[in-house]
């Protein structure tokens, strides 16, 4: 009797093997993604997979689960989806607010097509997020007055800005600065006035990972008057100039014709410059002599027609 109950819970056993290895073949028909690898830069982290190559009457979405220390050792090894990352047809996804200690991280990512689901693909080991690239700092430095500005763009979470002054042709004098990357701008205070000063910055990650140096940039220091002088002169000038341009043009509408004559007179013009001149060119004696006047006698047709016309007159 024993033996019979073996015998037929082994075939059950088997039976439901058979099934489930059925079930098994049938879900999991479409291929897993490939090539899952970490894309992480400046603290921000992303997952990235090639597409399914399989071909899919429907898009096809991705699915994404990751596991911490947390979950594994606490939560007995259970994993956690990706709220950005669930049924997304991108073939890759950003998991900065996700991974949000220094802790070792497992991940994984399947794919759908109507109702296949594939395989889970594991990254190839676990990723930290102490393992970014960090690069350097976006920079712009400004004089504010007898101090410095320094402003930051981009900075990666949790990192710290690194900033080193000098008095330009002074680097071995140079003086730190530190400052949380949340904060983004620095000022410098009480700089020597008419010196040039230069600013280079790094991001430093828990003292151990350090971005590459931005480039130097020097900038001379105007004075704490220089930030109001400009303006200023500026304004009081085009007031004057507006002005004189309103004086004037009040002055040509409202100016009447005796009123006018009495503030533009009209002076009379110098003597040398009156065009009834006598003018006398001096002659030598010789051209005098050769510039006698000579008389012109009339002929005698021109007297015989002189006499007829004043002959018709009569």
């Amino acid at each position: 009797m024993n033996s019979l109950r073996r015998t037929v819970s082994l075939l059950m056993m088997k039976m439901v093997m058979m099934v489930l290895l059925d079930f098994t073949n049938y879900v999991w028909m479409l291929p897993a993604p490939s090539r899952v690898s970490m894309e992480s830069v400046d603290m921000r982290h992303i997952l990235r997979w090639r597409p399914l190559q399989d071909p899919c009457n429907t898009t096809v979405l991705y699915s994404v689960q990751f596991q911490g220390e947390f979950e594994l050792m606490v939560l007995n090894g259970s994993w956690v989806d990706a709220p950005e990352c669930q049924q997304t047809p991108h073939t890759h996804c950003d998991l900065t607010s996700d991974l949000g200690s220094d802790s070792d991280y497992n991940l994984h990512v399947r794919a759908r097509c109507g109702s296949q689901v594939s395989p889970w693909t594991k990254l190839s080991r676990p990723f930290n997020r102490r393992d970014t690239v960090l690069t350097a700092p976006q920079m712009a430095v400004t004089a504010v007055g007898d101090g410095l500005q320094v402003t930051f763009h981009k900075l990666p979470l949790t990192a710290v800005v690194s900033v080193a002054v000098w008095k330009r042709g002074d680097e071995l004098q140079a003086v730190v600065h530190t400052m949380p990357a949340e904060h983004t701008m620095l000022h410098v205070a009480a700089l020597q006035e008419g010196a040039v000063y230069c600013v280079r910055a790094q991001t430093i990650l828990d003292t151990q990972l350090h971005s590459s140096s931005t480039d130097t940039q020097c900038v001379p220091i105007t004075g704490p008057d220089a930030a109001w002088k400009r303006p200023t002169t500026v304004t009081v000038t085009v007031i004057v100039m507006a002005g004189l341009l309103f004086a004037v043009f009040w002055s040509v509408v409202h100016c009447s014709p005796d009123a006018c004559k009495t503030y533009f007179h009209k002076e009379p013009l110098p003597h040398s410059l009156k065009s009834d001149w006598d003018i006398q060119m001096p002659m030598s004696r010789e051209e005098a002599e050769c510039c006698e006047r000579i008389h012109v006698e009339p002929s005698a047709g021109e007297l015989r027609i002189s006499n007829l016309e004043e002959s018709r007159h009569m």
